[in-house]
């Protein structure tokens, strides 16, 4: 039997799949860790300890639950939250943390420089994104503005995936779909990296070589071998943005596909027809070479029910929590009773793209309960995804199925909520196990061991969670996008 190794790094975990050939789980593992907050606006990894030191642990666990020969597992994909920023030195020693995605806002300044000199119209048709908090090009301009001493050392710039790749083959290495959030660097018509737009941010040399997701990037060297227990020349592939592995999770490959993954944010990825270039949404290629895809997502979601379980719901255990706040919410009707939430608590990604952007729980009073309150929290992640979908469909990009996946596909509320809110149904399929079972197919293909169709084998659906349209949620989609306009001005001016 033959079995592939699928490891995704996550924002709060790491989890790893060792599966067969069949797409049955032979095992699993997971580890915990943080996301650093070293000041409002800004979110951090630590590289070694939560990168690296996680896929080791991770990869030794799966070796040992399974009691596999190592020899057996024929290829290697990792994926991981992207995109970050990772300036190494020539060893490929981290020479701080990784400056995480979107959630970090550090580079406002840079991005606001960079659009007013180059042109959003020019930015947008040559690399097919404007330039916002999820661009990596404005955050190694950041690194070079205000880390001289660091940006001085740097040998390369990587993304989360390109270091864990490079610490198992030795190969510096990047796959399209993730370069293209490396605006304006990634020319999206050539497919290369581009020093005309902005060739002061960075020397071209200092970024990785551009490779497609099915490719193998390299193969486990002596040393990756000792320190995770894999056997040495095993074909590892160039991985990609935990999303898009999610994505391929749940058969999201036919142009018209969606997939809304429930994460510590929402990330909902199209498999468009052709380019849609659009200042409110994403670019980029898809993991395979001469197709497309569209991205969107929130910034807070699944962290947002964190923060509130944390903050607000202190006695109840931890471990029963969310399903008790749940049951609570449950005992509050479609509206929460007149409660709206704008989830904006780490700023706001897609369409609005405002790093400003503060949460805001509005029409409380004395009659308001916790459930209430926890209603509004998922109704208010609903609204931010319906205005979302509702920018795709102004583009003419409704999708024609929506796969649901990800962690919060067992709150069924939230789910309920969604599909009611946005009116579109949502396919859930049997494993929701996320990025790294995507991974562990894609290393399967890589090396021939499986077709793309074969996805819907491995993965079948499991059920539908059907639309039950509500006039009151259309009034209050109203109001959440009227109370954002009316307390931007505010918000903008808070600390």
């Amino acid at each position: 039997m033959a079995y592939t190794l699928g490891i995704d790094i996550g924002t709060y975990e790491t989890k790893g799949v060792l599966v067969d050939e069949a797409g049955v789980i032979q095992a699993q593992a997971a580890r915990g860790h943080e996301m650093l907050v070293p000041q409002p606006g800004w979110a951090e990894h630590r590289p070694e300890e939560d990168w690296w030191g996680d896929f080791v642990h991770v990869c030794k666990a799966l070796l040992t639950e399974s009691g596999f020969d190592p020899k057996d597992i024929k290829a290697i994909a990792c994926s991981a939250i992207g995109p970050c920023m990772l300036p190494v030195d020539a060893e490929g020693i981290p020479l701080m943390n990784g400056v995480l995605y979107g959630v970090d806002g550090r580079a406002e300044t840079e991005v606001r420089e960079l659009t007013d000199r180059i042109g959003e119209d020019t930015i947008i048709a040559r690399c097919g994104n404007a330039l916002t908090s999820q661009s990596v090009g404005p955050k190694i301009l950041w690194l070079k503005r205000n880390r001289p001493e660091i940006y001085a050392q740097t040998s390369h710039i990587l993304t989360s995936t390109s270091f864990l790749v490079q610490r198992l083959t030795g190969e510096v290495v990047i796959d399209h779909y993730t370069a293209a959030n490396f605006s304006p660097l990634y020319d999206i018509a050539t497919q290369s990296w581009v020093e005309d737009l902005a060739g002061d941010i960075l020397p071209l040399e200092k970024l990785p070589r551009l490779i497609w997701s099915n490719e193998i990037a390299g193969h486990i060297t002596k040393n990756a071998a000792a320190q995770t227990g894999l056997a040495i020349g095993t074909p590892v592939t160039a991985g990609t943005i935990d999303a898009a592995a999610e994505a391929f999770s749940v058969g999201v490959d036919q142009p018209g596909d969606m997939m809304m993954m429930y994460g510590s944010t929402i990330f909902i990825i199209l498999r468009a027809q052709s380019q849609v270039s659009d200042p409110r949404i994403w670019y980029a290629p898809w993991l395979f070479k001469g197709e497309h895809a569209s991205m969107a997502g929130l910034a807070t979601s699944g962290t947002l029910t964190h923060w509130f379980r944390d903050q607000i719901a202190q006695d109840l255990p931890k471990d029963t929590a969310f399903p008790a706040l749940a049951e609570e919410a449950g005992t509050s009707p479609p509206g929460a009773n007149g409660l709206l939430m704008l989830p904006y608590f780490s700023g706001e990604r897609t369409p609005i793209h405002d790093v400003h952007a503060k949460g805001v729980i509005f029409g409380l009073n004395l009659t308001h309960t916790r459930g209430d309150m926890y209603r509004a929290l998922i109704e208010g992640i609903a609204h931010g995804t319906r205005h979302v979908t509702d920018t795709f469909a102004e583009l003419g990009q409704s999708p024609s199925r929506l796969l649901a996946v990800g962690g919060g596909t067992k709150n069924a509320l939230w789910l309920q909520a969604t599909s009611d809110i946005t009116s579109i149904d949502q396919i859930v399929c049997e494993k929701t196990t996320g990025a790294s079972y995507g991974d562990a197919f894609l290393a399967a293909l890589a090396v021939g061991l499986v077709e793309r169709e074969d996805i819907s084998r491995w993965n079948p659906v499991a059920q539908t969670i059907t639309a039950r349209p509500n006039p009151a949620y259309d009034k209050a989609h109203g109001l959440f996008l009227k109370l954002y306009a009316q307390t931007k001005d505010i918000a903008s001016q808070l600390t």
